[in-house]
């Protein structure tokens, strides 16, 4: 079967330092995200950093496990790679990228490549994943705003 490639782009007035501890922070992922709890398996924090390999699993709101990634590349304030390790889309590899905006702040984009399946379905995660790369933008910009 075929692969489809999504992208999707957004802007955050944050330091793309910022964004990227968002990215890394399970504990804020309910905040900005439709998941209800993300829990790296080996708790990642100051005294110990999440790393390549890592693993973390990601549940619904109703508490199901909706899947389980894998850490693949870590770029501190540049990029964060995963990959789908178990659950539904197992051929699901995703990254974010970071870059310094001209104009001040940080430009995001998010890539995914899923195992196409059903027009439909495809429609759905090119919606998703733009809104989790919108969502992921104003959460950091919630966090300069707080600290301003």
């Amino acid at each position: 079967m075929s692969s489809l490639a999504v992208t999707a782009s957004s802007h955050s007035s944050a330091s793309a330092a910022i964004v990227y501890a968002a990215l890394l922070d399970a504990e804020s992922w309910p905040l900005w995200s439709a998941y209800a709890d993300v829990e790296w398996d080996v708790p990642a924090g100051i005294d110990r950093p999440a790393r390549v390999n890592d693993l973390r699993t990601i549940r619904s709101p109703t508490g199901r496990v909706c899947c389980r990634e894998r850490i693949v590349e870590m770029v501190p304030d540049q990029r964060f790679s995963y990959e789908q390790a178990a659950g539904l889309f197992t051929s699901h590899r995703g990254s974010v990228d970071l870059a310094r905006a001209l104009h001040g702040g940080t430009d995001v984009t998010w890539s995914a490549t899923y195992r196409r399946t059903l027009p439909l379905l495809d429609m759905l995660r090119r919606r998703r994943l733009q809104v989790w790369v919108h969502d992921l933008a104003s959460y950091a910009n919630s966090i300069v705003s707080r600290n301003s």
